[in-house]
């Protein structure tokens, strides 16, 4: 890990415009996601039954389960739709020189 606890994940140009990326450290999955106010990460698994959410579709600052179509809210972490009901967990993300850390 980096100072205080700070990981490369990758630079801000290998993410598209309302996507995302999978990144796994250790033992952790997170998505990181690129929206119009900047970048985002979350667990990268479905609290409703641990489906991976790299695949799901991300829209209006969501991302949707590919497997049964849970909604959580990127920022937030916050579960909106069932069958998720356990919210996200979210991680802080800072921006150096082009390049993405996020703090675990």
């Amino acid at each position: 890990m980096t100072e205080d606890n700070w990981v490369y994940v990758c630079n801000t140009n290998e993410i598209d415009l309302e996507d995302l990326k999978r990144f796994d450290y250790e033992n952790k999955s997170v998505c990181i996601y690129k929206l119009e106010d900047g970048f985002f990460a979350t667990d990268g698994l479905c609290t409703h039954e641990q489906v991976h959410l790299e695949n799901g579709l991300v829209m209006d600052g969501e991302i949707e389960c590919p497997m049964h179509q849970g909604i959580f809210d990127i920022k937030t972490g916050e579960a909106k739709s069932p069958p998720a009901c356990e919210d996200l967990k979210t991680y802080s993300v800072k921006i150096e020189k082009d390049k993405i850390f996020i703090k675990l």
